[in-house]
């Protein structure tokens, strides 16, 4: 009998243990980071399973597109601090002059690149309910002063939202605005 108890008890083990352990370490699934101007250089990185959690606390109560919105642009902050903590981008300043050469500054490029992962990845996770993530945007207002930003879809409308961090220092929330507002360059 304890031989069957044994036997029953390490099937046990060997069977649900590694759904265990893969359940867990999804959380911390990694995704790349870019780390200067033209995302040319990037990090890996992951978030711990309390830094997924502080994010999905953000999100517990939704009841509106524009209040998913309000909180979308906390969570790309939050984000932006515990990224920056990993990969040295805690010191970008907005926009492109003035943290110029300096290492972790990022352009627009890489801006918009970031903000998208971080919007997918709450996307995939679940806690946009509201909004899915759209192709990054760009735009050309004059010969020299094309502009990325990230994009999102307001799912009950149809209407497509810029998400921009460039203009704010890292760790800022996002400038969010309807995409054709962003489009001619309208703040």
């Amino acid at each position: 009998m304890k031989r069957v108890q044994l036997i029953g008890i390490a099937w046990l083990y060997l069977c649900c243990f590694p759904a265990v352990t893969a359940s867990a370490s999804s959380d911390q699934m990694k995704f790349f980071s870019c780390t200067d101007y033209h995302c040319d250089t990037g990090k890996m990185v992951s978030l711990t399973p309390g830094q997924w959690q502080s994010i999905r606390n953000l999100f517990s109560a939704d009841s509106s597109p524009a209040e998913e919105r309000e909180n979308i642009r906390y969570a790309i902050a939050l984000f932006e601090n515990m990224v920056g903590a990993i990969t040295g981008t805690w010191r970008d300043l907005a926009g492109n002059f003035a943290g110029a050469g300096q290492p972790g500054q990022l352009d627009c490029i890489s801006e918009s690149k970031n903000t998208s992962t971080y919007l997918q990845l709450m996307f995939d996770d679940g806690l946009l309910k509201w909004h899915e993530v759209e192709e990054r945007q760009v735009r050309h207002p004059f010969i020299f002063n094309t502009h990325w930003t990230a994009v999102i879809a307001d799912r009950s409308n149809g209407e497509r939202f810029a998400v921009d961090s460039w203009f704010r220092d890292n760790g800022q929330p996002p400038h969010i605005q309807p995409l054709a507002d962003w489009l001619k360059g309208r703040e």
